[in-house]
């Protein structure tokens, strides 16, 4: 008995941190990461850790303010733990990601407070709810345009950012990169769609609620299609790019085929968070 309690206590301790992680943003912030990396490595630019660790805690807090600003506003005199400790590590991860603006070039500069406007009016309630036929405020209340903007985030962010700080110019390449980027974070944002079929208020209409659970699938499978042929497209046609486009579009495609409204805790907000850092890993590997 004693040895089961033992046992149990450790598999607690484990579920426990790796809630944190996912919840705290540190899984998806490794993602963005990932994906960073990769433009550096499909460009053929050095390791750039400040744009890459920016881009990390920048995500870290980012996330966690538009997940946890409403929540820490209502009920600040009464935080769980939980979300304390959240609230402590965003802003450590804050202060990491000021360090690390310090050290980028102006237009990069520029191109972080589009974004930083875009995260903020995503989070807070300020555009006037007359425009809007869902009488909503938030950025991302407004009908089927949260999966959109958070796509057009992680594609200037991933693609844009880094090729700006290291002076590259926008070529053909640069904006079929930020096409297929954009592609990309729209379908992995589709298992996430369908997990919260049974949550979202119907106002979001997010595509699964419009077309439902099927056609989005099919939505999905086609978007990859075109994720993967883009690569022709480019003036630099690389084998190995060829290949681990193809083999992160399999998984991908995959993710997007075995996804439900009943999925595990873990399936979208782990696994398919996993997949640019399995891509990383392999270009990685084959590199």
């Amino acid at each position: 008995m004693n040895h089961f309690n033992a046992y149990f206590c450790k598999v607690e301790i484990l579920k426990r941190i790796l809630n944190f992680y996912i919840n705290s943003s540190i899984h998806v912030a490794l993602a963005v990461y990932a994906l960073t990396w990769i433009t550096g490595l499909q460009f053929g630019l050095d390791y750039d850790e400040n744009v890459l660790y920016f881009v990390f805690f920048a995500t870290i807090t980012g996330y966690n303010f538009v997940k946890y600003f409403g929540v820490a506003k209502f009920h600040h005199r009464s935080l769980a733990g939980w979300l304390r400790s959240i609230q402590i590590f965003s802003f450590l991860a804050f202060i990491a990601l000021c360090y690390y603006a310090y050290q980028l070039k102006t237009n990069t500069l520029l191109l972080i407070g589009f974004l930083g406007v875009i995260t903020f009016l995503y989070a807070i309630p300020l555009l006037p709810m007359h425009y809007f036929r869902d009488n909503q405020k938030k950025l991302r209340e407004i009908s089927g345009l949260k999966i959109y903007v958070i796509a057009l985030v992680w594609a200037f962010t991933t693609v844009v950012l880094p090729l700006t700080d290291n002076e590259i110019d926008i070529n053909t390449d640069a904006v079929i990169t930020s096409i297929q980027r954009f592609v990309f974070v729209i379908v992995l944002m589709l298992p996430f769609e369908i997990r919260d079929l049974n949550y979202d208020s119907v106002k979001l209409s997010t595509i699964p609620q419009r077309i439902g659970v099927k056609n989005t699938k099919i939505i999905g499978i086609l978007l990859l299609i075109v994720f993967f042929f883009l690569e022709y497209f480019k003036d630099e046609i690389d084998s190995k790019a060829i290949i681990s486009t193809l083999m992160i579009t399999l998984i991908a495609l995959m993710f997007v085929i075995f996804s439900n409204k009943h999925q595990s805790k873990y399936y979208s907000a782990f696994w398919v968070e996993s997949i640019p850092i399995l891509w990383l890993g392999i270009l990685l590997v084959l590199g």
